[in-house]
């Protein structure tokens, strides 16, 4: 590595930071800073024309942010409007495509129908680091949900129709064979990002450095992302899978100072990774206004082109979320509710007119066999009556879905021979620039505008937390009056131990009056464990939110961490 190659990363860090800082101060978002700042710096006489290899985005950068944006996403809301999110991520993004073909296809006549789809598949996806924006906002929490499950999964639509078209431009279109590909690239995604997801948590599970566990963490998004490539299916979603396992399985197999390690080191990563995107998209403003030019290309025509597929992208958008995702969220919530119904009528024979109510059997024994079920229900129905996607909400929706790295990333990737590829590349990059600045300036307002900012605070109602807290120690108590608490190696504790009042979150007492600290502190240990269980027991249930089951789960980490270190000193 160079010396000037090590000062840019260096300034690049430390505008990053900047960046944040400012953004704190000033009340706008951080990457529409950076986007600000790398245009200006790319403007500057003695700063030459920057150009980042494709790969460098899709394969470098991308992988580790959906994987880190997977990892914390909330699987029990996923759950729950998955198939609002599949809509968006995958009919949105066929249609809008489609659409937009038709459109170059008619004002690019030259560039020919596949090629003209190929870039409409490039401006479809919505951008999983651009969400950052709409995140730091306050918008509730479910529309922030549907958005982020959106951008994690629409690439691989999106890069499989660009795929696509890019072989049709150079032989014939197949739509049996465009379907079987997407197929076989969602399905090799799925197998080899959870099979890599539960590999990885077996592995750091087992390995106890601290050091070599990070390292493991690490390399899971491109362990999943490179077999998935080479099978021909989409990487990208195979490293938001082995994201959502490793995610889930997490309380399950590591260690609380493995999680929390894991939490700081992903934010970190993150951040700069996040910052290195935007940063680098308005950097590169030059290089290709530049390459416009040397092509013999006019700026002009490619802005009015630019503008104009971004106004349809929006009327395609709005034409999709407004009538269909109110109909959807009626139609789940009648569902989950006809579900309910069911699942509480007792089965019966066929009626007087011999019509017999099979799903009634089918659901009513299930519900019989496991109560559970029933609950976890009931919990999706008041999920769906406590927050429902309004037209307040569609339209959030509809605004803050914005471009970014992947559509400048996904031109860049077409072949050198690609008919007006230096225009292609600088309508996408004015599409994505534009989304992000446009878009993310004017969302604060919308917002406002709409009354759907959350009350200070954005973290987890106090009174659901305070709820979770009290199962806990219910779970704790019930434990120690049982009997029933063992130490790590599986030995019992003494009886007398059974008698101590320390439960949780006790401070130190007297050590004169404690003179087997080490057994008390073996005996929280064990208390833990069982609130830890009965924490997973609780997600299962689909009662509480996914923040507030994580906002109880680093409580209990914070405290088991200070458990052992005092056991340390003790032993």
């Amino acid at each position: 590595m160079s010396v000037e190659l090590l000062v840019v990363i260096l300034a690049g860090v430390l505008v990053i930071v900047l960046a944040h800082v400012l953004s704190s101060r000033i009340g706008v978002a951080g990457p529409l800073i950076l986007v600000a700042i790398g245009l200006a710096v790319g403007q500057l006489p003695w700063v030459s024309a920057i150009s980042v290899a494709p790969e460098l985005i899709l394969v470098g950068v991308l992988p580790p942010l959906l994987y880190s944006a997977a990892v914390s996403a909330p699987a029990i809301e996923f759950r729950r409007d998955l198939s609002t999110i599949s809509g968006l991520s995958v009919l949105l993004v066929i249609i809008s495509s489609l659409v937009l073909g038709l459109f170059f296809f008619l004002i690019i006549p030259e560039i020919g129908f596949p090629l003209a789809v190929a870039l409409g598949a490039i401006l479809s996806p919505t951008d999983a680091v651009a969400t950052s924006v709409v995140r730091k906002l306050g918008v509730p929490r479910r529309v922030v949900t549907v958005l982020e499950g959106e951008s994690l999964l629409n690439d691989a639509t999106a890069l499989v129709l660009l795929r696509t078209a890019i072989v049709a431009v150079a032989s014939s279109f197949s739509l049996l064979a465009a379907v079987g590909s997407f197929i076989w690239a969602v399905f090799a995604a799925l197998v080899v990002g959870a099979f890599v997801g539960l590999l990885a948590l077996r592995l750091r599970a087992w390995t106890t450095s601290a050091t070599a566990n990070t390292a493991i963490g690490l390399t899971v998004p491109y362990l999943a992302y490179l077999p998935t490539e080479a099978l021909g299916g989409s990487g990208l979603v195979a490293a938001v899978i082995a994201g959502v396992v490793c995610g889930q399985g997490a309380l399950r197999w590591l260690t609380p100072e493995q999680r929390t390690s894991d939490k700081l080191n992903w934010r970190t990563l993150e951040f700069l990774l996040e910052g290195a995107i935007f940063l680098i998209m308005g950097l590169e403003l030059y290089g290709i206004v530049e390459d416009n030019r040397a092509a013999g290309e006019s700026l002009l025509p490619g802005l009015g082109i630019a503008a104009l597929a971004f106004v349809i992208l929006m009327l395609v958008r709005t034409l999709y979320v407004i009538p269909v995702l109110s109909l959807h969220t009626a139609r789940v919530r009648r569902a989950v509710q006809g579900r309910i119904d069911a699942s509480t009528t007792i089965p019966q024979d066929d009626d007087e007119e011999g019509h017999s109510s099979r799903w009634q059997k089918v659901i009513g024994s299930r519900a019989a066999r496991n109560p559970k079920h029933l609950g976890k229900l009931r919990a999706d129905v008041s999920y769906f009556e406590s927050s429902p996607l309004t037209w307040k909400h569609n339209t959030i929706i509809v605004w803050a879905g914005m471009r970014g790295a992947v559509t400048l990333a996904a031109a860049q990737t077409l072949p050198e021979n690609t008919p007006k590829r230096d225009l292609i590349i600088f309508i996408a990059f004015v599409v994505a620039a534009g989304s992000l600045l446009l878009q993310g300036l004017t969302l604060p307002y919308l917002v406002r505008l709409l009354g759907l900012l959350r009350p200070t605070g954005g973290g987890p109602p106090r009174a659901e937390i305070r709820e979770i807290n009290r199962e806990l120690r219910k779970a704790a108590s019930t434990a120690r009056e049982n009997h029933t608490l063992v130490r790590a190696d599986e030995t019992e504790f003494p009886d007398g131990v059974f008698a101590l009042p320390g439960s949780w979150f006790v401070t130190a007492r007297d050590p004169a009056a404690q003179p087997d600290r080490a057994e008390e502190l073996a005996f929280e240990l064990a208390l833990l464990a069982v609130m830890r269980v009965r924490l997973h027991e609780l997600g299962r249930s689909g009662r509480h939110t996914t923040s507030a089951l994580r906002y109880a789960l680093d409580e209990l980490d914070a405290y088991e961490i200070s458990v052992k270190l005092q056991l340390g000193s003790e032993e």
